[in-house]
């Protein structure tokens, strides 16, 4: 088995598709499987893959019923002991992250977390998510500490397959679920004090804001229990306001 299975959700994506293979083929470790999954592309991203076709393990090219769905499919078809979504116009943050990783596991490790780099649509580095956003990352997370959201990134949090747990559909905040119940599963932690990937800004829950916000809401209510949620939700509320007027009108 492949210590990590690396899978790719991609769809139209031609113009950030290749950044993304790029960063995964130059790994250092090659001890992982390569996963892309394609929602049926009408642009170039099929030529693409096609292109690197030798490096693939596996390609998937089909109509699905979004990204949550394709990233399902990629978990029944991961072989690895580890899973890392790493979507089209993301990237791996540097070539030697995965050795990095592997350097650092113990037999017991069953979920990898690290920072993250905005990067915009040119690929160029704006900083840490830690820095700036109000998600501050710590050595020992607990599945609680997510009672405010995405604490962790999903491009930076591997999770060993025995404990992936599926996505929630038609809930823009199905990562955040899936976060915490990665969290609320796992024994053994490992957490690198560095960024894992270049977090490509303006995903679905940037493009759809409102309906995210209020999916996020069903999501931590979920967990959470609703008095807790809407008092988390008043702090994250004031968190975003004064992240906002630190900015200058931007959150970030």
């Amino acid at each position: 088995m492949p210590k990590v299975s690396i899978i790719t959700i991609t769809y139209n994506a031609e113009k950030v598709l290749e950044r993304t293979i790029m960063s995964v083929l130059a790994q250092t470790s090659q001890d992982f499987e390569y996963i892309i999954i394609d929602g049926d592309s009408k642009d170039g991203t099929k030529a693409i893959c096609n292109k690197y076709e030798k490096h693939i393990d596996l390609f998937s090219s089909e109509k699905d019923e979004g990204i949550y769905d394709a990233m399902n499919k990629g978990l029944r078809l991961a072989n690895g002991d580890f899973v890392w979504f790493m979507n089209a116009g993301d990237e791996i943050a540097s070539s030697d992250t995965l050795e990095n990783i592997f350097s650092k596991l113990t037999s017991n490790t069953d979920l990898i977390y690290g920072d993250a780099l905005f990067v915009n649509d040119e690929g160029i580095v704006r900083g840490l998510r830690s820095k700036l956003t109000p998600h501050k990352l710590k050595t020992d997370i607990s599945w609680q500490d997510l009672r405010f959201g995405m604490l962790v990134c999903h491009q930076s949090l591997l999770v060993h397959n025995s404990i992936a747990p599926t996505f929630i559909l038609n809930n823009l905040s199905a990562d955040v679920d899936w976060e915490i119940k990665s969290f609320k599963a796992s024994k053994e932690q490992l957490f690198l004090n560095e960024p894992l990937a270049n977090y490509l800004e303006g995903g679905v829950s940037n493009q759809q804001l409102e309906k995210s916000l209020k999916d996020r809401f069903i999501v931590l209510k979920k967990h959470f229990g609703l008095i807790p949620t809407l008092f988390y939700h008043l702090i994250i509320l004031g968190r975003g306001l004064k992240k906002i007027w630190t900015n200058k009108g931007k959150y970030w």
